[in-house]
């Protein structure tokens, strides 16, 4: 077969097979100007082509990928705001903290767990807890020999400990690390000052029950107590209380007392009230993460040009909104009496037009001041079933990880994505890499045929007389 009848029969395959426009080919085989075809390009303006319905899958993938972004900014809007409503209807939250006032905090100070009692009381210290301790008579320094000799330390228990001195333990270094090994619920430690180096042997609890002695034994060191262990004495609210500690735990249910100095005859008066300042926090923080999700999910109903959000007609999206709206219309109606809080807009919190909330700082600082146990019924009702409670099941439908309408809608979205990502993969192995194969041979052999055609078509003009010499020559 001669190059021009197998590049026809090559020029219709490639045609019917793929589509493409052989304006080239056909430019190149009739004297253009450039003769040949560049195959790479051919090749790839042919599968560009083809590869249409992979554009519009991709397409699609960006929109679900774009969908998957928003909808997980809303998950975490949603789940920060959910939060919120957790510690807000919690007993152990920052509407249950407490701060305790001391008159004089140089005597006495205190702390209190949250939910522990408000109200007024008096504490008297008349003496503090001491911490026994004992030192040794002085040497020259912790590194001078000592004589051969015991001593022997008895814990408040009656158990007894011998320590020897001499061969082994022959300075006060020595006897130290001795002691501290024994493991005696002592502490030993060289003191060294103008004078030389002494032992100090100090209990590591402090407390009458926590006292111990030292009793010196025939040669080596001779001890005398510095200070013997004591309990602390105070009175609360006129109760007499002896503690071991200057940490008193128990003499006030959930407050712990730190003794700071004795004072007999000075009452020190402690008044345990609500953390207004943890509970105007968590409050506002509310308002901020309420905001942060309305906020987001307006973006999807906004219109930018003529289109709205990815999610504008997400079924999920549009029920988050509606519920989130209708949560603030709260309303606590007490069983018994009256309150001055029954809504949002009694503590300064407000509705803006486009949905967001406004906290007056003045009136919910009020609230706070002069009726706390109102809001904090608002938020946590008679028995944590007030707004706090009721928003946090409303969301819960969202964000629960095993069932949430968020949960599901972004699995639904992943399985799509797959799906088509299964699509494209496909259409690449089965239709478009043997096509580029086809016609990365199809467009070769052209090229070459291409290429013979000029010779050939000098030996046809030969043939049928037309070539430049013969026609001279008639």
């Amino acid at each position: 077969m001669s190059s021009v009848s197998a590049l026809n029969s090559l020029l219709g395959s490639t045609s019917s097979s793929s589509g493409i426009d052989l304006s080239q080919i056909l430019q190149a085989a009739t004297g253009a100007s450039t003769a040949g075809i560049d195959v790479t390009t051919a090749v790839n303006s042919a599968v560009t082509a083809a590869q249409a319905p992979e554009t519009a899958w991709e397409n699609q993938q960006a929109t679900l990928q774009s969908q998957t972004t928003a909808l997980t900014q809303l998950q975490t809007d949603s789940t920060n705001l959910d939060n919120d409503m957790q510690a807000l209807n919690s007993l152990t939250g920052p509407l249950s903290s407490r701060t305790v006032a001391s008159s004089d905090s140089t005597i006495v100070s205190a702390s209190a767990a949250s939910g522990s009692a408000v109200g007024n009381h008096t504490v008297m210290v008349t003496s503090l807890a001491a911490t026994a301790s004992w030192a040794s008579g002085t040497v020259a320094s912790a590194t001078t020999p000592l004589a051969a000799g015991s001593f022997t330390i008895t814990g408040a228990t009656g158990t007894t400990t011998t320590i020897s001195t001499g061969t082994g333990t022959s300075t006060l270094n020595d006897v130290a690390n001795t002691i501290n090994a024994d493991s005696l619920g002592v502490t030993a430690s060289v003191i060294t000052d103008a004078t030389g180096a002494r032992l100090a042997i100090v209990s590591n609890t402090s407390g009458a029950a926590n006292n111990f002695t030292v009793t010196a034994g025939t040669g080596g060191l001779t001890f005398a107590q510095a200070v013997p262990g004591a309990n602390a004495s105070l009175t609360v609210d006129g109760i007499q209380i002896a503690s071991a500690s200057n940490t008193v735990t128990g003499a006030l249910a959930g407050v712990t007392l730190n003794l700071l100095n004795a004072a007999p005859g000075t009452n020190v008066n402690l008044t345990i009230a609500p953390d207004t300042t943890q509970a105007s926090t968590a409050i506002n923080q509310f308002v901020t993460d309420y905001n942060k999700a309305i906020s987001d999910l307006n973006t999807q109903f906004t219109f930018t040009g003529t289109s709205e959000g990815v999610l504008a007609t997400d079924s999920v999206v549009r029920s988050l909104q509606s519920t989130l709206e209708g949560a603030l219309s709260y309303t606590n109606t007490p069983a018994s009496g009256t309150t001055t809080v029954s809504n949002l807009s009694s503590m300064g919190i407000t509705v803006n037009d486009d949905g967001t909330l406004t906290a007056d700082s003045a009136t919910l600082t009020n609230s706070l001041q002069n009726n706390y146990s109102d809001v904090q019924t608002f938020f946590q009702g008679a028995s944590l079933n007030g707004f706090a409670n009721s928003m946090d099941q409303q969301l819960t439908s969202f964000i629960s990880p095993a069932d949430g309408a968020f949960t599901l809608d972004l699995s639904s979205i992943s399985t799509e994505y797959s799906g088509l990502q299964t699509d494209i993969t496909n259409f690449e192995t089965n239709y478009i890499t043997p096509l580029k194969a086809q016609l990365q041979s199809e467009y070769s052999q052209a090229e070459i045929l291409l290429q013979q055609l000029p010779t050939e078509m000098q030996q046809i003009n030969t043939e049928l007389g037309l070539n430049n010499n013969s026609s001279s020559g008639g």
